[in-house]
């Protein structure tokens, strides 16, 4: 039991010995290391944010570009198709007269 109670309080002592150590302080770093860090850190922060800014910037060009292209491809199709239509509607009237042509020179001949 003796040696029991006096390992117990040897390792009390010990234990109190090692608490009161003082272990490495944050407080070590010296302030120029740790401002120079902060630094770095705030400028890194700052050109990541305009590097964002200028991809966004970048994306909503090539969005209004691609509006853009895309308003000049319907106005080209419009056109387009407005063209065909008058031509088919024209050659439908040359055949249509064709037709008519065709059956007053075929009628008198009956």
């Amino acid at each position: 039991m003796k040696k029991v109670i006096a390992t117990l309080i040897a390792g009390l002592f010990a234990t109190a010995a090692f608490a009161q150590t003082p272990a490495a302080p944050a407080a070590s770093v010296p302030a120029k290391v740790e401002a120079a860090h902060t630094k770095a850190v705030v400028k890194a922060d700052a050109k990541e944010a305009q590097a964002v800014v200028k991809a966004d910037a970048k994306e909503a060009k090539a969005v209004v570009a691609a509006k853009t292209e895309v308003a000049s491809a319907k106005a080209e199709a419009a056109t387009t198709k407005a063209k065909a239509h008058h031509k088919a509607k024209k050659t439908k009237a040359k055949a249509d007269a064709k037709m008519a042509s065709a059956t007053a020179e075929a009628a008198p001949a009956k």
